[in-house]
């Protein structure tokens, strides 16, 4: 699955898109890596920041359609893009709680 695909939708991508597609790789490295989004994500135009909200929400909606086709991968992009888009934007748009909480169905 490419990442930066699901992040850039029909658009064009932006360049922190990379570093997010790498984290949610490998999840270890989020920590070290999330003051250096949210510094690019603040550097970001006005449409931009708007691009990568929506790539962020993309990011969450691909995450639950393909849940149950690699929970585990499934699980880490929607916990990256959910405390990212909390981080950034202060709240997230999609219903469904705190990052990374788990809904019962």
């Amino acid at each position: 699955m490419d990442i930066v695909r699901v992040l850039r939708g029909t658009g064009e991508p932006l360049r922190i898109y990379t570093p997010i597609a790498d984290v949610i790789a490998d999840i270890s490295t989020f920590p070290d890596l999330i003051e250096s989004i949210y510094v690019e994500a603040n550097g970001l135009s006005d449409e931009e920041a708007d691009r990568l909200h929506f790539a962020l929400i993309r990011l969450q909606i691909y995450a639950d359609v393909h849940r149950y086709e690699n929970m585990e991968t499934s699980q880490r992009m929607k916990y990256v893009a959910q405390v990212l888009e909390k981080l950034i934007f202060g709240s997230l748009m999609l219903e469904g709680g705190e990052p990374g909480a788990i809904s019962a169905e």
